[in-house]
């Protein structure tokens, strides 16, 4: 009777011990690392979810465990060309963080990770773009009104002066007349977070912050910036060509002046020197005459003839007086 129920007690123990390293081999425990969370379903519900590391037991065949990691996850989407409220188009590029905070929601909603960022492309995507066309370009590429504050002034060297250098700079400076943003970039973010995250809580999601990372312009808006670039540096140019052309008349009238008072004095000059020379040249034939008047008034007719008969044109008569000392005629005493 002994020996029987030891038997049976021993049995027992085995089938026991055959039972527990089968329950265990089918695995009932799962580990849960730092960092994950963890949702228990059985027969397609869930049953419980595990947010904390540590080692977990489930039922074995009948449970599943499904991990989602709990750290912070980043989105990066795919840069959009979007109108703004004038109509001018750009390319936006954005990137969010985000991270699963309600495992069970999310496992209902959502399941998966690669599903999870479906939803994100969708909801993101249409909050960017609703954002982007309810408002105007400068909001979306500007923070704040510091750059109409900013003067620009070319730097002006090898000037003759410093006040030539002023008048330039006066001439060529250039000061930023944008129009005045009351969002900026950082608000819209701020929006875009708002409309998105109406969705996303909805998914088990927890939407940390949307950041608009760059901008660009479209081929066509970026061709009308140079154009204004354009515009701007040949103002420049021509400030530069309006004050050479001020130099050049202010140095050509300072030349003509100068000109005109060297040949003023030297033609003064010259007047007073024939002056002397018609003076000295009447003594000389004064005293001349004085001395052979005959003489003189023969040397007088010979330079005469010298200077016009070469010259004559016409005709005249010998019988002119004017002929006599040709002619050896001596006029009568």
């Amino acid at each position: 009777m002994k020996a029987t129920t030891n038997r049976k007690l021993i049995t027992t123990l085995i089938v026991l011990i055959v039972f527990l390293v089968i329950f265990v081999l089918l695995g009932p425990f799962y580990i849960l690392y730092e960092g994950q969370q963890a949702v228990l379903t059985r027969f397609g519900k869930i049953v419980n979810t595990e947010q904390t590391s540590g080692l977990k037991f489930k039922m074995p065949l009948i449970d599943n465990v499904v991990i989602y990691p709990k750290k912070i996850l980043s989105w990066d989407g795919d840069a959009q060309r979007i109108p703004t409220k004038e109509n001018q188009f750009i390319w936006v590029d954005t990137t969010a963080r985000w991270k699963i905070s309600d495992p069970a929601k999310y496992y209902e909603t959502v399941n998966t990770i690669n599903n999870g960022i479906y939803r994100l492309n969708d909801v993101l995507d249409s909050s960017i773009r609703t954002i982007i066309s309810e408002n105007y370009l400068n909001e979306a590429v500007r923070n704040t009104n510091q750059i109409n504050n900013i003067k620009v002034v070319e730097e002006v060297q090898n000037l003759e002066s410093n006040v030539d250098a002023e008048t330039l700079r006066n001439l060529t400076v250039t000061q930023s007349r944008q129009e005045t943003i009351s969002i900026g970039r950082d608000g819209l973010s701020s929006m875009m977070f708002d409309q998105a995250k109406k969705f996303t809580d909805g998914f088990g999601i927890e939407l940390i912050d949307i950041i608009v990372r760059q901008i660009r312009y479209s081929d066509d808006l970026t061709e009308s910036v140079y154009q204004r670039m354009i515009k701007e540096r040949n103002q420049i140019a021509e400030a530069y060509r309006s004050y050479g052309r001020g130099q050049l008349a202010q140095w050509q009238g300072k030349t003509e002046g100068e000109q005109k008072q060297i040949l003023s004095q030297a033609y003064a000059e010259s007047e007073k020197i024939k002056g002397v020379a018609d003076a000295q040249a009447a003594t000389v034939y004064s005293d001349a005459y004085s001395a052979d008047p005959q003489f003189f008034e023969l040397w007088r007719t010979l330079e005469s003839y010298k200077k016009t008969i070469p010259k004559l044109n016409k005709v005249l008569s010998t019988d002119m007086e004017y002929f006599n000392t040709l002619y050896g005629i001596n006029p009568a005493p």
